[in-house]
């Protein structure tokens, strides 16, 4: 007998059956072409929501800091000076148009980054104005200047003194910047009378090198040289103003604090000590800056945010600890408030103490960021506070965005809150996995938290040191790692307790104390350029790389979600672009009066006219050379009598360096280019000539052999009307001199140390 759930299941499952031929047969369909549509489509709702999550509430506030750069570099990449009333309107017209789009979701950023750009155009317009000053046109060989000391440097060869001119037989100047024998610089605040020979700024002495004109028309220096004779003091009918005085008093005050250290402190142990207390910096010896520099422990000797970092730290925790053994006072206040509120003042008597550079104000102007935000209980530590002390920094010196230190130091400090903000758990829960509590017990938590920074501050400025430097530091997280805790734990340290005993008289023991985490720090350096492949030489490259690896480190740092690799892409392209760019096979100077041509070995040849060497030095360091200017093998491949030289390049074409006039008939005849400090003729059968005209109009020249023809690559000096940029004089001349216009001297000429490679 059949079970009635059996029969009911039979029942219910049984259909009637269909032959084939009637059953409708569905067509073949690939599934292939729907899967890849549902890929697309969801990455597609992907990337739309990675998009919404960067666009959010407060995630786009740092990049109006960023367009507000770029608004600057657009300033310093025109060719004319902008108008102040266009820049002015543009920046109104970009702010009413972000007023009446603040409700629009999509055009309110748009409009805020146009009025973050236009605001950045109109900044540098503004201060350029307010600033205004002549620059000397042409050189002055024995000019009578008098005027008030400003400024005092100490210097490897000699000592230099910035005037502001009260007389002048010249043009009329705000300040001029002279080198004078060494030890008879005289004391901030005299007036003093001298005669000097003056020349312009210097110009960019290759295509895309860094211009010191600029650099030093911001600072108001019109002119630089060197005196001739006897510094004479006098009396001036005007008196010092209120600023003047002010800097006579606390120059007076460092210098004390300097006599008294390296009087404790010879040799490079007191030129260090004193560089990272008061800022002056002394001589220190050949070998020890190389090592500095080399091992990547350069940044140490520049006063910038890590030594203004260290000041307000180590007081802040002693503060705050003294303040935890006084129970009575603990309970009532809050202590940390206290603390931070006197970490900032000893920190702006630093930044008084130091000189006040601009990389100094930029550092307190972050530190103070921090502290503040620890009085008002704020979160310090976030992209909100880069940003405000970008806009801060910007404001104040639009000029600094083109400037190494300011670089640095910005995508150093980036580099470390992105690393922070997306660091590794067991670093930043203090100790709550067993892991970190493990490693926080032996101290590792530290140690690897100040590799990593180092790792991560070195690696985000790289593509900065490589383009102003041409080298890179292959064992600096090495050496950072070895000295920097015993730079933060205890040179700087027993320096802050030198400078607080030094009125009792018992600083001696301090400054030695000192002395001997300076000696760690220097053997660490020292020790360093023994590795092998320790000097990074790297050739220069355009502007182009440097921009798109800026980009690709701002992207991957304040993007939030896996949008942030493209900028992994963007910097492994910038480095490609680093490592294609073309060497130039001939380099004129500004003044042609030096000429390099790439032999056919591969290396350049050079050739000069006058004794300024600052020019070789450029080009070798832009070449990955590591020869020496001085270098008697630079005339190697070079055919030179006192009419001129002939080199030849590397496909066989001959290049005529002439001197005498004499020579043009010879050389136009048989060689391919030909390069004078003089006017060439009119009637000259080389394929190219570059003489005295040419030079004047475009500044320094780098030219490329490519299928037989030459690109050329000038600074276009002539069609630039920048304050900054002076017109040679006589520039329709044809009176056949060789004289040179622009000549500088070594000691009157910016040195790489004035570019402040701080972090």
């Amino acid at each position: 007998m059949a079970k009635p759930g059996k029969s009911r299941e039979r029942a219910e499952t049984w259909r009637p059956w269909v032959p084939p031929a009637a059953a409708a047969v569905p067509k073949p369909v690939s599934a292939w072409p729907n899967h890849v549509a549902h890929l697309l489509a969801r990455a597609l709702n992907r990337f739309r929501e990675w998009v919404a999550a960067e666009a959010s509430a407060g995630m786009l506030v740092p990049w109006v800091a960023v367009g507000f750069g770029c608004g600057i570099l657009i300033y310093f990449n025109v060719d004319q000076e902008p108008a102040l009333w266009a820049t002015a309107l543009l920046f109104a017209s970009a702010a009413l148009a972000a007023v009446v789009c603040r409700d629009r979701p999509a055009a309110f950023p748009v409009a805020v980054g146009a009025a973050a750009i236009a605001a950045g155009l109109m900044i540098p317009t503004v201060k350029a104005a307010l600033i205004a000053h002549s620059v000397l046109s042409k050189p002055v060989w024995n000019a009578e200047v008098a005027g008030y000391v400003e400024i005092r440097e100490e210097r490897e060869r000699s000592d230099r003194i910035t005037l502001r001119v009260e007389r002048s037989s010249a043009e009329r100047l705000e300040r001029v910047r002279i080198s004078v024998r060494k030890g008879t610089a005289p004391p901030v605040g005299s007036f003093v009378k001298l005669k000097a020979r003056l020349s312009p700024p210097l110009q960019p002495l290759r295509p895309g090198g860094y211009d010191f004109a600029r650099d030093m028309y911001f600072q108001r220096i019109g002119a630089s040289g060197f005196a001739l004779g006897r510094i004479r003091t006098a009396q001036s009918q005007q008196l010092p103003t209120m600023t003047l005085r002010y800097a006579a008093a606390l120059d007076g005050m460092r210098e004390a604090i300097d006599k008294r250290m390296r009087a404790v402190l010879p040799g490079d142990g007191g030129s260090i000590a004193s560089a990272l207390i008061t800022g002056k910096r002394d001589p220190i010896s050949p070998q020890v800056n190389d090592a500095m520099y080399i091992s990547g422990l350069g940044h140490v000797l520049s006063i910038s945010g890590y030594h203004m970092a260290v000041v307000a730290g180590v007081v802040f925790f002693a503060i705050r600890a003294l303040f935890a053994l006084m129970p009575a006072f603990a309970n009532k206040h809050a202590i940390k408030k206290w603390a931070a509120f006197v970490a900032l003042f000893v920190a702006g008597l630093y930044l008084l103490l130091s000189g006040a550079e601009v990389a100094t104000q930029r550092s307190f102007i972050m530190i103070g960021i921090v502290l503040i935000g620890v009085l008002v209980d704020r979160q310090t530590l976030t992209y909100r506070t880069i940003t405000v002390a970008a806009f801060g920094v910007l404001a104040l010196a639009p000029e600094s965005v083109v400037h190494p230190s300011f670089q640095m130091s910005f995508a150093a400090t980036l580099a470390l809150v992105a690393g922070y903000q997306h660091g590794l758990p067991w670093m930043i829960r203090e100790g709550k996995t067993q892991l970190a509590a493990r490693i926080a017990l032996w101290g590792g938590r530290e140690v690897v938290s100040l590799a990593v920074a180092s790792l991560l501050a070195g690696t985000a400025t790289i593509p900065f040191v490589a383009y102003h430097f041409h080298r890179v530091s292959p064992y600096g997280v090495v050496a950072n790692l070895a000295a920097m805790p015993i730079v933060s734990g205890w040179v700087m340290p027993w320096g802050i307790l030198g400078l607080l005993a030094m009125p009792l008289g018992l600083d001696s023991y301090c400054w030695r104390l000192m002395g001997h985490g300076i000696d760690w720090m220097t053997a660490v350096a020292l020790w360093t350029t023994t590795f092998p492949g320790a000097v990074g030489r790297v050739a220069g490259f355009g502007p182009g790389p440097l921009l798109l690896s800026t980009l690709g480190l701002l992207v991957l740092c304040l993007l939030k979600t896996p949008l942030r690799l493209i900028g992994v892409a963007l910097i492994c392209c910038a480095v490609a672009l680093m490592i294609r760019t073309p060497k130039p096979d001939l380099l004129i100077a500004p003044d042609g009066t030096a000429i390099a041509i790439r032999t056919g070995d591969g290396h350049l040849a050079m050739i000069n006219q006058s004794n300024d060497s600052f020019a070789f030095r450029e080009w070798l360091a832009a070449d990955a050379d590591p020869r020496s200017a001085r270098d008697v093998a630079l005339r190697d491949g070079l055919n030179c009598d006192e009419a001129g030289c002939i080199g030849k390049l590397r496909d066989g074409s001959l290049v005529a360096f002439v001197k005498r006039a004499e020579a043009f008939e010879e050389d136009c005849r048989r060689t391919a280019v030909v390069v004078s400090a003089r006017e060439i003729p009119r009637d000259c059968a080389a394929a190219l000539t570059i003489g005295r005209k040419d030079w004047r109009s475009a500044g320094a020249m780098a030219l490329r052999r490519v299928s037989g023809q030459f690109e050329i690559e000038t600074e276009r000096l002539a069609s630039y009307d920048r304050p900054w940029a002076h017109r040679l004089a006589d520039r329709s001349s044809r009176s056949g001199s060789g004289e040179s216009v622009s000549r500088q001297t070594p000691d009157s000429t910016p040195d790489r140390e004035d570019l402040e490679p701080g972090d």
